[in-house]
């Protein structure tokens, strides 16, 4: 990777103070509405409580939230030009989608602190194992949707293509099982959809790679491999994209 190339493009979103703001500050917002309640927060999920468990789906969304805008942005950055200019270095496509992935991962681990930090102050538990791996399967597992955000960015020739891609991360939300536990037919399709994984492994710690069913609270045992299977096959397919569309971009300038 060019760490030159990746020191630059941090430096350019952290100037963006505005967009940073929202980052960090509505995934938080978020979990003191829906997380923060003692009235059903208290409830035990295993060693935790349901608090947790929320709180670490909010932190997915707000590192999903990052990553996929950062990415997103390759689309303002063909309409100024600014990929025109990369083509003429020797910096490789599989260079400039490590950048936008790293770039984005890093960001990512800002909205997480700041909900993980919220969720230690208002009553989210579960022991000092659990915080660690699930806060380091969320920054690990945000590059999917760094490389999410750059195919729709790289596929798309405007600025819709941020709204599109944040736009769609919604819908993925309600699929992924990050807002509300789903079940039946639900459930199954929602395996097959990209931020299922994701949240799957970043939960496993709390809930022992098992789903809520919301109509008995019980644990519902789930096989690691399908979370595992779910991130790496989207990954792949996403950065292989990734890379087809920069390699196309180029050839057409």
């Amino acid at each position: 990777m060019n760490t030159t190339y990746y020191r630059l493009e941090l430096r350019r979103v952290l100037r963006d103070r505005a967009s940073l703001f929202f980052i960090v500050g509505l995934p938080g917002f978020l979990y003191l509405i829906f997380g923060a309640q003692p009235d059903y927060g208290d409830e035990p999920v295993r060693d935790g409580n349901v608090s947790m468990w929320i709180m670490i789906a909010m932190a997915a969304y707000g590192a999903v939230t990052a990553t996929t805008g950062i990415g997103g942005s390759a689309a303002l950055e063909r309409m100024q030009g600014w990929t025109r200019q990369l083509g003429l270095t020797p910096l490789r496509a599989r260079d400039f989608v490590a950048v936008k992935a790293a770039t984005a991962v890093t960001i990512a681990a800002l909205p997480i602190a700041v909900v993980f930090a919220i969720g230690a102050a208002t009553g989210a538990k579960a022991p000092i194992h659990v915080w660690i791996i699930s806060a380091v399967a969320l920054v690990l597992g945000a590059v999917t949707f760094a490389l999410y955000g750059l195919v729709f960015g790289l596929a798309f020739r405007s600025e819709a293509a941020v709204s599109a891609a944040g736009g769609s991360l919604v819908i993925l939300s309600f699929l992924g099982n990050i807002f509300v536990p789903l079940v039946g037919w639900q459930l199954t399709l929602a395996k097959f959809t990209p931020l299922y994984g994701y949240v799957s492994l970043a939960r496993r710690a709390l809930t022992g790679g098992s789903n809520v069913d919301p109509e008995t609270n019980e644990l519902i045992p789930e096989p690691l491999w399908q979370s595992v299977v779910n991130v790496g096959v989207w990954t792949t397919l996403l950065a292989v994209a990734a890379m087809y569309l920069v390699q196309r971009g180029r050839s057409r300038q």
